[in-house]
């Protein structure tokens, strides 16, 4: 392969690799240790925020069933009042 093609294997290049070897176990639990904290505030973060637009969208819906309510009692309303109108605005025949 032409990656493989392309890899020097000078002194330098190896001890860089042994190094990265012999340090990775030494400092990926320090790492860890110090991103835990970070990502479970992130966490607590995200949950909080679901619960705000959870509670957000709670209020938006009952405020439109409110005003859904009120347009269609204005609606049946109107049109007992306009029935009623027009049952008395008819002419009898005499």
């Amino acid at each position: 392969m032409a990656i493989w093609n392309n890899l020097k294997m000078s002194p330098t290049n190896i001890l860089i690799g042994l190094g990265v070897a012999v340090a990775v176990p030494v400092v990926l639990p320090v790492v860890i240790t110090a991103v835990r904290p970070l990502a479970k505030a992130a966490i607590k973060g995200g949950i909080t925020a679901a619960e705000k637009v959870t509670e957000f969208v709670a209020e938006a819906a009952e405020q439109v069933s409110d005003l859904y309510a009120e347009a269609k009692a204005e609606h049946t309303a109107g049109a007992a009042a306009a029935s009623g109108a027009s049952k008395t605005d008819r002419v009898k025949p005499s």
